[in-house]
C-alpha cells in the first residue's frame, strides 16, 4: 500500500509538471482529471464497510481471534489504534514475507505469540480494510427485543423434564408416551402430581383414570418420588407454557448481486468515475486537436470532439474493455474458491449442531479418521437423533420461521420414509437420497488423506475448514491451493519426541537442519509425491 500511495504521488506530481506545457483550457481539463484519479484512488483505499468485514472476519479470523477478549491469537478490537493500517494490511496478506524483509515489528509480534498466523493472500486490500473497519466497533449491534417476563418455575420446570421425562415424553408430539403441553387442561393438577410421583401405586389403590391411563400406554411409566412438590409444580408450570420463544437478533444474507450492491465504492460507482474520466480525456485530445486545426478548418471544438478520428477510436476501444470488465464482474459473482456456498436440498446448520449442540465433527464424518475421505453422513446417521427431533426449538436463524425449520427435519423423514407420528419406518417405502452440493473439491491429481492429518497428526477440522461450529451455511474457507498447503507444511511442526522410533529420526533432522522442532517440509511434506503419486 505503501508502495502504491508513493507511485500515485510520483504519477500526481509529474502529471502536474507535463500540466504546464499545455494551453490554459487543457491545463484546466488534465488539472481536473488528475485530482480527480487522485481523489478516487485514496478515497477508494480509505473507506471501509463494516458491514462486510464482519462477515469477513467470522470466515476468516474468528478461528484465532476474537474482537474483545483473546483466543489463540490477541484480541483485535482497536487494533487500528495500535498498527499502522499499511502494515496491517501487509501482515494481513503475508505475515511470514514481512517478516522475512526483517520488519522489526512484524518479528516482535511473532515471537510474542504462541502459534504462527495464517497468511491470507485471497484477501483484496479493501476486504482488510473492511475487516479493519469491523474492528474499530463501528457496526452497532442490532437491539434485541426485550425478553418475556415468564415465571422462574418455568424454566425449572424445563430442566426437570429434560432430565427425567424427555426419554419417553415430547412437550409437542407423540413420543413413547403421549405430549405433555397443557397437559394440566385434561387432567386435575392434584391427580398429575400423584401420578407423576408414583403411578404404580395410583393404579394399585384403584383409582381408575390411572387405570385406564395405564392399561392405554405401550409402556410403563417410571416413577419419579425423588421430585419434591416444588420440582412436580414447576414441571406443571412447564406443561403450561411451554418453550417461550427468544429473543433473536436478525442475522444478515448474502444476495446474489452483492457485488454490485455492496455500499461504498462499487462497481457502479467505479464505473461511474471510468465514464467520467473518459469524458474529461476527451475533451483534453479535443481542446489540443481544436487548437491546431482551428486556423485552418474553422472547425468548433464540439465539432473536433465528435468528428475526430482518435476520439472514436478511443470510443470503441473504451465500450469493448468497458462491457468485458462489467461481463467478467458479473461472472466472478459464481465461484468455486474461498466463500463458496451452494444453496443445500436441506438447511443444516453446522451453527447448530456443532455449535450450539456440541456434535463431535467426526460422529456424522465418521470415515475422516480412518480414511483418504471425510465422507457424507447418510440419512440414517442423522435419524440417529431425529428419530426422536421431530421439530425445531432453537434460536431462529437466516430469516427462518420454526415452521420452516420444522419442514427441513421433514425432508430427511420424506427421503427415509418415517412415519413421524406412529414412530417406526413405513414398510415398502422406495428411499431417496439427499442429493447434497459439494462444496470442497481438489483436482484430480491431488491424493489428499483425512486420516494422514486427522489421525497420525492431529489436525483440527477448523484448521482448513474454519470455524464451522459458526456457519449456518456452510462455505469454503481456505483457498486449497498448493501455496496454501505448502505455507502449513513449512509452518507445522511435528512432534517426533513421544514416539521412541521417531525420537532417533527427530533427532537427525533437527541436527540436521539446526533447529529443535522439525517442521513438516523437513520432514520431507514438500516432496511432489506425497501428494502427486
Amino acid at each position: 500500500m505503501k508502495i502504491l500511495y508513493q507511485s500515485r504521488k510520483k504519477i500526481f506530481f509529474l502529471s502536474m509538471k507535463s500540466v504546464k506545457q499545455h494551453s490554459p483550457l487543457s491545463r484546466l481539463v488534465i488539472n481536473s482529471l488528475v485530482f480527480l484519479l487522485f481523489f478516487s484512488f485514496n478515497l477508494t483505499a480509505q473507506e471501509g464497510d463494516a458491514a462486510n468485514g464482519e462477515k469477513l472476519f467470522k470466515s476468516t479470523c474468528a478461528a484465532c481471534h476474537r474482537l474483545d477478549k483473546k483466543l489463540v491469537g490477541p484480541a483485535l478490537k482497536g487494533i487500528t489504534e495500535k498498527r499502522e493500517q499499511d502494515w496491517l494490511i501487509a501482515w494481513i496478506k503475508d505475515n511470514q514475507g514481512l517478516i522475512n524483509s526483517g520488519d522489526k515489528l512484524a518479528k516482535e509480534v511473532s515471537e510474542s505469540t504462541p502459534a504462527a498466523m495464517t497468511a491470507n493472500p485471497q484477501l483484496s486490500d479493501q476486504d482488510i480494510i473492511d475487516i479493519l473497519a469491523y474492528t474499530k466497533g463501528e457496526k452497532a449491534a442490532p437491539k434485541a427485543a426485550a425478553a418475556q417476563e415468564v415465571d422462574p418455575g418455568v424454566g425449572r420446570g424445563k430442566k426437570v423434564f429434560k432430565a427425567n421425562c424427555a426419554a419417553c415424553h415430547k412437550l409437542k408430539g407423540k413420543l413413547i408416551g403421549p405430549e405433555l403441553f397443557k397437559i394440566g387442561d385434561k387432567r386435575d393438577p392434584d391427580w398429575l402430581k400423584l401420578w407423576i410421583k408414583d403411578n404404580n401405586a395410583l393404579v394399585a389403590s384403584g383409582d381408575k383414570l390411572a387405570k385406564e391411563v395405564s392399561e392405554s400406554t405401550p409402556a410403563a411409566m417410571t416413577p419419579f418420588p425423588q421430585l419434591s412438590d416444588q420440582d412436580v409444580e414447576d414441571l406443571l408450570k412447564y406443561f403450561a407454557v411451554g418453550d417461550v420463544a427468544k429473543a433473536t437478533t436478525p442475522v444478515a444474507t448474502s444476495d446474489n448481486k452483492e457485488m454490485f450492491n455492496k455500499p461504498g465504492l462499487g462497481v457502479w460507482t467505479t464505473l461511474g468515475y471510468t465514464i467520467l474520466a473518459f469524458i474529461l480525456l476527451s475533451l483534453i485530445v479535443a481542446a489540443t486537436t481544436n487548437k491546431r486545426d482551428s486556423e485552418d478548418t474553422g472547425d468548433s471544438m464540439l465539432k473536433t470532439l465528435f468528428f475526430n478520428p482518435f476520439l472514436r477510436f478511443l470510443l470503441l476501444i473504451f465500450v469493448l474493455l468497458g462491457g468485458a470488465w462489467l461481463t467478467f464482474g458479473w461472472l466472478m459473482q459464481i465461484d468455486v474458491n474461498v466463500g463458496y456456498q451452494p444453496i443445500q436440498p436441506i438447511k443444516f446448520s453446522h451453527a447448530v449442531h456443532a455449535g450450539d449442540n456440541k456434535i463431535d465433527c467426526q460422529y456424522c464424518h465418521s470415515s475422516a479418521k480412518n480414511s483418504k475421505t471425510s465422507g457424507v453422513p447418510s440419512a440414517n446417521v442423522c435419524m440417529n437423533c431425529h428419530k426422536t427431533i421431530s421439530e425445531y426449538n432453537g434460536p431462529l436463524f437466516g430469516g427462518n420461521t420454526k415452521e420452516d425449520l420444522d419442514k427441513e427435519i421433514q425432508k430427511i423423514y420424506d427421503a427415509v420414509g418415517w412415519d413421524k407420528e406412529n414412530l417406526k419406518y413405513i414398510e415398502g417405502y422406495k428411499q431417496k437420497p439427499v442429493k447434497w452440493i459439494r462444496i470442497h473439491n481438489l483436482a484430480d491429481f491431488v491424493n489428499y488423506n483425512h486420516s494422514q492429518h486427522v489421525t497420525v497428526a492431529g489436525v483440527a477440522c477448523q484448521k482448513c475448514h474454519g470455524p464451522v461450529e459458526t456457519m449456518h451455511d456452510m462455505k469454503q474457507f481456505s483457498p486449497l491451493t498448493m501455496g496454501w498447503c505448502i505455507d502449513c507444511h513449512r509452518n507445522t511442526k511435528v512432534d517426533l519426541t513421544a514416539n521412541g522410533y521417531y525420537k532417533n529420526i527427530h533427532d537427525q533432522l533437527a541436527k540436521k537442519y539446526g533447529v529443535k522442532e522439525v517442521t513438516e517440509a523437513q520432514m520431507g511434506g514438500l516432496e511432489c509425491g506425497k501428494c502427486h503419486y
